[in-house]
């Protein structure tokens, strides 16, 4: 395991090196489309960069502020249709780049969330944030907006229960890369 994860850390330091050649040849060639490769990077980057930080910082306070106990009794196995109505309000709330969910994700099932609601949080996620709704009512329309909500959060429903059938017998669990467990020695 050690070697693949040294492995592909030699081939993301080539991407990176291959790319930085690139850039660079572009500005002697005086390439257009390297230029405009590279500042799409350069703002990803920065997003990337700014946005992450605080979002670690949100997880981490969700794991010390929140018990388990009472993330199993509202968005656990038996919270039912409650539970689905709070991962919907939880996403529906947050803002960010959906990369940004996953940790999230990963914290909730952590903390005893259900199956289901983990993949309707990471539906909800992507499609139903306020800030996006916002702007897309801005130039969509409300109606719009409100038929891509009736249509979407019903299929994200539906493959939240698909999936917690499909997994139900089956040993799933999320672990952590052995790079980064604590007990390795």
């Amino acid at each position: 395991m050690k070697k693949y994860i040294l492995r592909i850390a030699e081939t993301e330091y080539m991407l990176f090196i291959l790319f930085g050649i690139f850039i660079l040849l572009a500005h002697s060639l005086n390439l257009s489309s390297g230029k405009i490769i590279q500042n799409n990077f350069w703002l990803f980057f920065t997003e990337m960069i700014a946005f992450l930080p605080f979002m670690f910082i949100l997880v981490g306070l969700f794991d010390v502020w929140f018990p388990k106990e009472k993330v199993e009794k509202h968005i656990g196995k038996d919270s039912g249709i409650k539970g689905t109505f709070w991962v919907i309000l939880l996403a529906m709330l947050q803002a960010g780049p959906l990369y940004g969910a996953f940790p999230v994700a990963y914290m909730l099932w952590k903390k005893g969330a259900s199956i289901k609601n983990i993949f309707i949080y990471l539906g909800a996620f992507s499609t139903l944030k306020i800030p996006m709704l916002t702007f897309e009512i801005g130039f969509l329309g409300l109606k719009f907006s409100l038929l891509r909500t009736l249509v979407t959060l019903p299929v994200f429903i539906l493959i939240g229960k698909i999936m917690e059938i499909y997994l139900r017998d089956k040993y799933f669990e999320i672990r952590q890369p052995d790079l980064f467990r604590k007990d390795k020695k």
